[in-house]
């Protein structure tokens, strides 16, 4: 995935306003594609957010933004957006095709995706390359390790995460942190990657919020510890509710994790063994654990200081599965607890920063900022 591609994905979601259906209800039943965007026919049936992330994954997998499929002409007029050029065509019989080869050979499981043939380029290619195959192979990526060869001397997982429990400052300052708000600065596609001001409200009983104030209105991030929303000008609508899986799992391990006290209790199956991993240089030991909604995430710990600097969840779409990275920097101590300043999110459609400049420790929040988001204005 091109680096300019990722970022000119996120901006063709305001595009798909133009099939947006009258908003009733919509919080007790997830909206489907078909509900909200015009000329939906292979990915009928499946939410919202989950077409987006479908969005996201034929990105990453052909290194395309949206005006490679759609056409530049779609940047000036929405419209274009329902249009069936030739690629949108032949993309659908591609969806066909890997859909019938999972089924005949693998049992419907996506084993075959658009990324196995494409990988980041727009025509899967089909000569060997003798350049790559006696060249020096590129670093294995950790997010992908997947094998798992446990042995006497694997640190087991309760180990890990009790020095990382001890590292944060120790179980009793652990647990005597209730609630955060933090300030700071965001940056991402939404914000035309300019700098902006950020809060994050956060409480130890599962609830935790994030506004950034974007030049277009603010872009929330809500969750009350069992429902949660997104809102924002940049979203197919201006507020929606978070259907149960990969979504909701992700925001409900955001509260969690946000206090490390809660860190044993967040994941279940807990898994170690893998292959030795290193981060920015750095060794790193992972562990992995399966979310209440049974997506798959791993916890990446530096060796040396025991901290959480990476987390990777994996969330199921219809056409694949797709990552979304948590890089966690620049620990400082607050009320005797150490706290990540700096951490960068990364998905298949794009990036965010977010540098914290103050944090403040076990204050009263109101209960309302984890409640549904109002629309933008």
């Amino acid at each position: 995935m091109k680096l300019g591609s990722r970022r000119m994905f996120g901006t063709w979601v305001v595009g798909l306003l133009l099939g947006v259906a009258p908003a009733r209800g919509q919080e007790q039943k997830p909206l489907m594609a078909e509900e909200v965007f015009k000329n939906i026919q292979a990915l009928k049936g499946i939410p919202v957010t989950e077409f987006m992330a479908t969005m996201g994954f034929f990105s990453a997998a052909l290194g395309y933004n949206c005006t490679n499929c759609h056409g530049d002409e779609s940047l000036g007029n929405w419209e274009k957006y329902a249009a069936d050029p030739p690629i949108k065509r032949t993309a659908r019989r591609m969806i066909l095709m890997v859909n019938g080869i999972n089924k005949d050979n693998f049992g419907g499981a996506h084993v075959v995706t658009c990324y196995s043939c494409h990988r980041g380029a727009g025509a899967p290619k089909a000569v060997p390359s003798l350049a790559e195959q006696y060249g020096e192979p590129p670093p294995e990526d950790p997010n992908e390790i997947e094998t798992v060869r446990q042995t006497s001397t694997t640190p087991s997982a309760d180990q890990i995460l009790d020095r990382y429990i001890q590292a944060a400052g120790g179980a009793e300052r652990l647990t005597g942190l209730t609630s955060f708000v933090g300030k700071g600065t965001y940056e991402g596609f939404d914000t035309y990657h300019a700098k902006v001001p950020v809060e994050v409200f956060a409480k130890a009983s599962g609830q935790r919020t994030m506004i950034a104030h974007t030049q277009n209105g603010d872009s929330v991030t809500a969750f009350d510890g069992r429902a949660g929303w997104t809102a924002g000008p940049d979203k197919p609508l201006p507020v929606l509710a978070l259907p149960a899986g990969g979504d909701l799992d992700g925001v409900k391990l955001d509260a969690d994790l946000s206090f490390p006290a809660r860190i044993k209790q967040a994941l279940t199956n807990w898994r170690v063994g893998f292959p030795g991993a290193t981060i920015d240089d750095r060794d790193v030991q992972v562990v992995q654990g399966t979310s209440a909604g049974g997506s798959r995430v791993k916890l990446f710990f530096d060796k040396e200081s025991g901290l959480l600097v990476r987390l990777v969840r994996y969330t199921s779409t219809v056409v694949g599965v797709i990552p979304t990275e948590i890089d966690y920097s620049d620990y400082r101590e607050v009320s005797g607890v150490k706290m990540p300043f700096h951490w960068i999110v990364t998905w298949t459609g794009g990036r965010s920063n977010i540098v914290l400049s103050e944090v403040q420790t076990n204050v009263a929040i109101d209960p309302a900022k984890f409640g549904r988001p109002a629309p933008p204005r």
